[in-house]
């Protein structure tokens, strides 16, 4: 079944509606209302938006510029095309407040025809140049984050006793940021975050670990001040790796993979490094790999010591709060640990 575009028609004069309808409804499907708050209300609800609106100016209440400028601050609205409809001829003004084209009245069929098609077959095109660059951005967001995982598994391959790590960090990423969501935590910062690229980004946070000697890495015993200095390093170095190949300041996965890389050792006091950040200075998505880091590591076994039980490692997180771990995201991890032991 071929697809037919649906075009709204807004106007407070059931004749116009009418008329109107009768002109295009050979060539879409037609939604009839007969005031800019009731499409407003029609499109919120909606689950398939319709593709344009033919929208009456001079309208009571609420006029056609108004509703225009509703629609073009609500993120789900705010691409639906508007042809305005009017007996006036002032175009400009319209034309300023984002409307594609006008109609004029009294209307002419054939104008009428031509206008709404020439539209549908505008955004025919854009949809599908739309498609094809979303298409081509996914398709390089793949490639790297496919090179990226490919360096997190030859660290993960260097440090036999971390097993799987990056994957189980990735999902206590995951349990928390659900957690927090359902629980209104940081609402305001996580709205500005993309929760996928920050989970995809989660198990690079350790990449820099591919530039520390073995003889550091692996060393099965307490390291050396020294030593210590040395894999502190790891953090700056991944940053950096990530900077390498970051050309778009705009690029939400390669952000994320910077920040998480650079600030998962930074501590809520203030007293971690590499920069010594404090409190929400440290970026949203350091404090949730920082919590998911540590109790990875708690609980895992290494070549130095066995994994403790996961009460323990709870405890030890619950002192950490308010001084190395953000007190809020481990209250929010606390009412998640049934599905922590779970994921284990």
């Amino acid at each position: 079944m071929l697809y037919r575009p649906t075009v709204m028609i807004v106007d407070d004069v059931e004749s116009n509606r009418l008329i109107l309808e009768l002109m295009l409804r050979d060539l879409f499907d037609i939604v009839l209302v007969n005031s800019g708050r009731e499409a407003l209300e029609y499109m919120a609800k909606a689950e398939t938006k319709p593709d344009l609106l033919l929208l009456d100016v001079v309208m009571p209440v609420m006029d056609g510029y108004e509703v225009l400028a509703t629609m073009r601050s609500i993120p789900d609205l705010s691409h639906i095309s508007v042809i305005f409809v009017t007996a006036e001829h002032d175009e400009s003004k319209g034309l300023r407040f984002g409307a594609a084209d006008y109609i004029v009245k009294p209307f002419d069929p054939d104008v009428v025809r031509l206008r709404v098609s020439r539209e549908i077959e505008l955004i025919r095109h854009r949809k599908n140049l739309e498609g094809l660059v979303n298409e081509k951005t996914e398709e390089l967001l793949n490639t790297k984050q496919n090179f990226l995982d490919a360096m997190a598994e030859l660290v993960e391959r260097r440090d036999y006793a971390l097993g799987n790590h990056v994957v189980r960090t990735r999902e206590l990423a995951r349990i928390i940021l659900n957690n927090m969501l359902q629980h209104n935590v940081y609402n305001d910062e996580l709205q500005r975050i993309n929760h996928n690229m920050f989970l995809r980004a989660m198990p690079l946070h350790d990449i820099g670990k591919v530039s520390i000697p073995d003889k550091v890495l692996l060393k099965p015993s307490k390291y050396e001040q020294h030593e210590f200095e040395l894999m502190k390093t790891h953090t700056t170095i991944g940053a950096s790796i990530i900077k390498s190949i970051m050309h778009d300041k705009k690029d939400d996965y390669l952000t994320y993979c910077h920040d998480i890389c650079r600030h998962h050792h930074e501590w809520w006091n203030g007293k971690g490094y590499p920069d010594g950040l404090a409190g929400t200075n440290i970026p949203i998505s350091a404090r949730i790999a920082t919590v998911a880091d540590v109790y990875d590591a708690l609980v895992s076994d290494r070549i130095y010591r066995k994994g403790m039980s996961h009460e323990m490692a709870l405890d030890i997180i619950k002192e950490g709060s308010g001084t190395q771990f953000d007190p809020e995201i481990v209250r929010v991890m606390m009412m998640a640990k049934d599905k922590l032991i779970e994921l284990y």
